[in-house]
């Protein structure tokens, strides 16, 4: 962990990522935690590709968000599970981001997710300066708010309007449609990485599901069988009709022998079958 900073000296100007501590030393504390942050990043990939093509976007992973200077540092800084922000560089000065200085970009992220290992209280601490929810609502203000429960299958999407958070109601798919990106937010049943549960996914505004990876490879491997086996169906159905007509052609040469057969025999008896 990084050294904390001395409060003591000149604090102008603000530390930046390098400068304050990247993690507040705790376990994780559940561990379909970092599969689905994965899942999440994997599938809307193509997407935040698409807004941004030059590649200015951020997701963090349990990543900190410093949105106030403290003593100790970490105190000041939220840690949401997922998030994402656009408009801002990837690295900086080439560098993996050790967290994201809030003070420092100036741009909120657009959608933070968390994911509840408890009972969900904290996640739902409307405490000032201190809760979650009052620090995503009244200081870092990301339009969308998100708090997943695996263990309820059951996803809470709060928007900002009008300075505070308002609860959003499903759409008729059971999804919440997070309109600047284009996708909606749901739970599917399924099974990743090896375990099956009601795991967070994005759709597209059509109810498509976002496919990760690994889900579009396998899609394309189904495509590519299924190719290969018209293929085959049509080369058999070729070939058949290839032994069909072998078949017609030998019945048309056996029928025109007997035909030699039966005229020469017919002359043999002084007998013109024309006549």
């Amino acid at each position: 962990m990084t050294s904390a900073i001395n409060l003591d000296t000149d604090l102008t100007p603000f530390p930046d990522h390098t400068q304050l501590p990247d993690s507040d030393g705790t376990f994780v504390k559940n561990w379909q935690e970092h599969p689905q942050s994965i899942l999440l990043t994997d599938s809307i990939t193509p997407i935040l590709q698409q807004l941004h093509p030059e590649g200015q976007y951020c997701i963090g992973q349990d990543l900190g968000i410093y949105w106030r200077l403290t003593d100790p540092p970490e105190k000041g800084a939220a840690a949401p599970d997922w998030f994402y922000v656009g408009n801002v560089p990837p690295l900086l000065d080439g560098l993996t981001r050790r967290s994201y200085v809030f003070w420092r970009e100036h741009i909120a992220p657009l959608i933070v997710l968390e994911f509840v290992s408890g009972d969900g209280s904290e996640e739902r601490d409307t405490t000032p300066w201190k809760g979650k929810f009052w620090i995503y609502e009244q200081v870092i203000r990301p339009p969308f708010y998100g708090i997943y429960e695996v263990n309820k299958a059951s996803i809470e999407v709060y928007e900002l309007i009008g300075g505070q958070y308002q609860l959003l109601a499903a759409n008729e798919r059971g999804h919440y449609p997070i309109p600047p990106l284009g996708v909606e937010l749901g739970i599917r049943l399924g099974v990743y990485q090896n375990v099956e549960l009601p795991w967070l996914r994005w759709w597209d505004l059509q109810g498509n599901l976002l496919l990760t990876g690994d889900e579009r490879a396998e899609l394309e491997r189904q495509r590519a069988e299924q190719e290969r086996q018209r293929a085959e169906q049509e080369h058999q159905r070729a070939e058949q009709e290839r032994q069909r007509a072998e078949q017609e052609h030998q019945r048309a040469e056996q029928e025109r022998q007997r035909n030699e057969i039966l005229i020469a025999q017919l002359r043999s008896l002084g007998i013109e079958p024309e006549a």
